[in-house]
């Protein structure tokens, strides 16, 4: 090893005598340097080969292998900086005039020379501004309310009223966006194409409404078509007290089932988010919605608007049964109150045994909500729980007590006022 290594010492210290000694015209002659001329070489690479759009391709993009499995989402992202960008040629950190670079040899009649300019301390700034510009990529920013479902992506976004038609304009109307997915198809001669398909819904929030879906090349466009679809296949409804529904319901399209109950006034809205947007744009504002099976959103916006328009007033079910419609509410305690009462009454001997009278069941077409049972606790069924109830009677069901206070004396007073009574009140005379 160390016999090699002393061979490339004498190599590398006297590289032409080795060379030269192996030639046989020089063994015998010797040699003159000024006979070997030097020719320089130009080092070819991958960088310097290539033109700067290329190099900026071969980084930014993403094969189409690569594409087709999901790669390279954020590639679009990253911008080709222009290094030279704001920079002139001839002119550094010392303002210099160079006649030829950056200004011209003759001016007029006279011959321009070498000089030095006044300093520009802002150049320097600027030049620091625009690179900043350059590698920095900000995400448009919007307010909590205009976001949508999932941070700044279209569905759950407002796109406005649509377009007018004619002389008749959508005043107090708005547009909330339900979908937007893209669309590949496949085609023989121009391959795989993408197209954008759209689902909104439009409403005044006074009970008209209506959705439309559009399929353009570009979101916009088919967001605009839907929109305007939407605009010309309006829908009227009814609402109960300007807030809810007249009835619970059962609507289903495909697989999709959904059980919409009625909700009293400041319960909200408790249901899927497509469904929450028909009912702002509606009008309606306290409902629930059970959704089962299918979750298709198309599928859920149609079952919807299918249940809405087959839904009946109190009058219309009154003269359908030809019977009176009575409410019993809990915070009336229960008190009957006559909804609507149909034209023609049937008696008692009329009515056949085998009809349905239950009003739920008849509004739910024979249907059944399934609840699942609710087991009780498991210190519920220990003997020192029923100890534990003797115990707190008293202080729990505060309507029952209030109501067995006043059966028993005949007004509401404390538990202990047999023991401790409350001073009267002496009547001034």
């Amino acid at each position: 090893m160390a016999s090699k290594i002393l061979a490339i010492r004498n190599v590398v210290n006297k590289p032409l005598n080795f060379f030269v000694n192996k030639i046989p015209q020089y063994q015998t002659t010797g040699y003159n340097l000024k006979n070997i001329s030097t020719t320089t070489i130009a080092c070819l690479n991958f960088f310097n080969k290539l033109p700067a759009e290329k190099l900026w391709k071969s980084v930014t993009s993403v094969s189409n292998a690569g594409a087709k499995k999901g790669r390279g989402k954020g590639a679009g992202r990253i911008r080709i900086r222009d290094l030279n960008r704001g920079q002139i040629i001839g002119t550094g950190k010392i303002n210099m005039l160079w006649p030829g670079l950056s200004a011209p040899v003759i001016r007029g009649r006279e011959l321009l020379k070498q000089q030095r300019l006044p300093d520009d301390p802002e150049r320097m700034e600027k030049l620091i501004k625009l690179r900043d510009s350059m590698t920095r990529f900000r995400r448009l920013r919007l307010s909590p309310i205009e976001r949508g479902w999932s941070g700044s992506r279209m569905p759950g976004r407002s796109i406005g009223a649509p377009d007018p038609v004619g002389d008749e304009e959508f005043t107090g109307f708005d547009t909330k966006v339900l979908q937007l997915r893209p669309l590949l198809i496949m085609k023989g001669s121009l391959g795989r194409t993408r197209n954008y398909q759209a689902m909104v819904v439009t409403g005044n929030g006074q009970g008209l409404a209506g959705f439309g879906i559009g399929k353009a090349k570009e979101a916009p466009a088919a967001l605009r078509k839907a929109k305007n679809r939407a605009g010309k296949k309006l829908m009227n409804f009814d609402i109960y007290n300007g807030h809810t529904v007249f009835h619970d319901f059962f609507t289903a399209f495909g697989k999709t089932k959904i059980y919409v109950q009625k909700k009293n006034e400041g319960h909200g809205l408790k249901c899927h988010r497509a469904i929450k947007e028909i009912c702002q744009a509606i009008g309606i504002k306290d409902l629930r919605a059970k959704l089962e099976g299918s979750n298709n959103l198309q599928h859920i916006v149609k079952a919807f608007f299918v249940g809405l328009l087959q839904q009946r007033t109190h009058q219309q079910l009154a003269e359908e049964k030809k019977l009176h419609l009575v409410e019993f509410r809990a915070e009336n305690e229960h008190y009957p109150i006559v909804v609507a009462s149909p034209s023609v009454v049937r008696t008692k001997e009329e009515i056949p045994k085998d009809e349905t009278l239950d009003f739920n069941q008849y509004i739910m077409n024979d249907r059944v909500i399934f609840r699942r049972k609710k087991f009780p606790r498991f210190y519920e069924t220990m003997p020192h729980y029923e100890i534990f109830l003797k115990k707190y009677e008293k202080f729990r069901n505060h309507e029952k007590i209030r109501l067995n206070l006043k059966v028993e004396y005949g007004e509401i007073k404390s538990f202990l006022t047999d023991k401790y009574p409350e001073p009267k009140e002496e009547k001034e005379t």
